[in-house]
């Protein structure tokens, strides 16, 4: 099972620039709301896009969905552990419980 990260620690790694955070859902749902800075990787899409989104293995990666019952962010970091990354772990409770405690999110379609 990944790693678990709490909302306090991934707000306070993200603050600091030091975590990668990766949207599990991807799509119109990244485009209305995600983490600040988190880049969308769907399942379907590890394979082939992971070594060109994550190109550090052993960099800090954190997954995330729409809240606990959400599969997808377990999905994603079985899929990049498989792929051997080695430092991946999962805020299990999701944009959700990020949105309503206050913290700040983004919108839009990530560009380049």
């Amino acid at each position: 099972m990944t790693t678990l990260i709490t909302r306090e620690q991934l707000h306070a790694e993200i603050e600091a620039g030091v975590v990668t955070v990766v949207d599990a859902l991807g799509g119109d749902y990244y485009a209305k709301q995600h983490l600040p800075g988190a880049i969308p990787l769907v399942e379907d899409d590890v394979a082939d896009r992971a070594s060109t989104l994550l190109p550090d293995r052993a960099a800090p990666i954190v997954t995330y969905c729409s809240n606990p019952a959400c599969p997808n962010s377990q999905r994603v970091a079985d899929k990049l552990t498989a792929l051997g990354y080695t430092n991946v772990r999962k805020y299990r409770e999701g944009i959700e419980d990020w949105a309503a405690a206050g913290l700040p999110t983004e919108s839009g379609q990530l560009t380049g």
